[in-house]
């Protein structure tokens, strides 16, 4: 579990092809300290695990179901990660909570400079949108962020300064690819209560 509180932007050092996965190493310092083979790590908002531990890098195995399912599929050589350790029970919640499962990847659609923040349009596949509320929380490339308004088939954030050095949400630009996880209390609600609320055909036979 994570926080989506981005604790550093590491450098994508090599990306080795095996046919259905790929051998992602990654730079990194921050993220390596207190950290052992079999940890998790959240890179753009995935949970991997840590294969290979080196001088100042590590490495993790990505799966097929993972490059289907998120932007890694695209990353090469060069390019900056949002990085993220697994939560400790002694830390501070300061984003909200998340799995680092990716439900969905969108795409910047839109940005807009101001004096103090950017705000960013993302467009959002439509399974994703009954999860997304104005003010409520959504991760965008492992980073926590709430949600200024919530669209059919998109969102809009307001990006901090802090947000915009120290992520690679400050750089990112439209028709950029970025994963999105949806506040897991969020999906959990929707599934203790469909047992109890109508479904279309039992609304129709009533209305017959």
């Amino acid at each position: 579990m994570f926080t989506g509180i981005v604790e550093e932007l590491g450098t994508v050092a090599a990306v080795v092809d095996q046919g259905d996965a790929i051998r992602l190493t990654i730079e990194a310092a921050t993220v390596l300290e207190g950290t052992g083979l079999g940890d998790s790590i959240s890179v753009n908002g995935c949970c991997l695990t840590v294969a290979e531990l080196g001088e100042g890098r590590w490495t993790a195995d990505v799966m097929q179901e993972t490059l289907d399912k998120t932007s890694l599929r695209g990353v090469v050589p060069g390019d900056r990660v949002n990085l993220e350790r697994a939560v400790t029970v002694d830390k501070r919640l300061g984003g909200h909570i998340v799995q680092g499962h990716v439900d969905g990847v969108g795409e910047i659609v839109s940005r807009s400079p101001s004096e103090h923040w950017d705000v960013v349009e993302v467009s959002l596949p439509g399974h994703l949108a009954r999860y997304l509320v104005d003010k409520g929380s959504i991760t965008v490339d492992g980073v926590s962020l709430t949600v200024v308004e919530a669209f059919e088939d998109s969102f809009t954030v307001s990006l901090i300064p802090e947000t915009l050095a120290r992520t690679t949400l400050g750089s990112r630009r439209p028709g950029d690819r970025v994963n999105l996880e949806a506040d897991v209390i969020a999906k959990h609600v929707e599934k203790l209560l469909g047992a109890h609320l109508p479904t279309h055909r039992s609304t129709n036979d009533e209305e017959d």
